[in-house]
């Protein structure tokens, strides 16, 4: 049962259709992973914490620099020199002290994901470089964990959600991870700052929809979004029976 505090908080949610009260008390009771707390990462937190979200997980290795605060909002020139899962706790446990906030300080590895995404419902990959990206992918898919997958560089993003054995995954559509050479990075292309909140609100949006079990997830589909031109395209994708992470064919 809500609490009087509790409907009141979550007062816009409780008219919804399609969420209610027990659409409210199943975010309560959801988990989500989020990988990574910088740019993508600070709007997704924000929301999900808002939203009632009952344990949310936050994992980086990095600490809050200078360079961050002109795109990764979750952190302020305060935060300068403090851990990312540090700064984020305290500001969303400041939003909504009902979250149970789980930092982990470490680079999500091939030897500690399988044992971080036990017991989570859903997962956002908000990270910022290839290497993690397929490691998130292939554990997610390997473990049966749904999650959305985010990308973002100079004016443009993207984002798709993989529910494993139901739809394709990252590797459907790059099956090799590219190499340094030509794999670029916000460090080295830069990023228009608005940008992660646009793509990290929708990834967001597809974890709040899982957990109530509403609406059409992005599923076997990649939507890319163009901010000079103010333009989403939908991109559709297939699994890969050569996928070799969920393909039926296996070298």
């Amino acid at each position: 049962m809500l609490s009087r505090d509790q409907k009141e908080r979550y007062s816009r949610h409780l008219m919804l259709e399609g969420v209610g009260s027990t659409g409210q008390e199943r975010l309560l009771a959801g988990k989500v992973l989020v990988i990574g707390a910088g740019g993508l990462g600070s709007p997704a937190t924000l929301y999900l914490a808002a939203a009632g979200i009952g344990t949310l997980g936050v994992a980086d290795a990095d600490i809050v620099e200078l360079s961050n605060l002109q795109r990764q909002i979750l952190h302020t020139t305060a935060d300068i020199g403090s851990p990312k899962t540090a700064s984020a706790r305290r500001k969303l446990e400041a939003i909504n002290p009902e979250t149970k906030l789980i930092p982990y300080q470490l680079r999500v590895a091939r030897d500690n994901i399988p044992e971080l995404l036990n017991g989570y419902d859903f997962v956002l990959d908000c990270t910022d470089n290839f290497e993690t990206k397929f490691l998130i992918n292939d554990a997610c898919v390997l473990a049966g964990k749904p999650y959305s997958h985010g990308g973002i560089l100079r004016f443009s993003g993207q984002t798709m959600t993989v529910a494993p054995g139901r739809s394709a995954c990252y590797r459907c559509i790059f099956p090799e991870q590219p190499d340094d050479s030509t794999a670029l990075a916000c460090s080295r292309a830069g990023v228009i700052g608005v940008l992660p909140g646009v793509i990290g609100t929708i990834q967001a949006t597809e974890a709040i929809k899982h957990l109530l079990g509403i609406g059409e997830p992005l599923l076997n589909r990649m939507l890319t979004y163009d901010s000079l031109r103010m333009k989403f395209r939908e991109i559709p994708i297939r699994r890969s029976p050569e996928c070799p992470i969920c393909g039926t064919l296996r070298p």
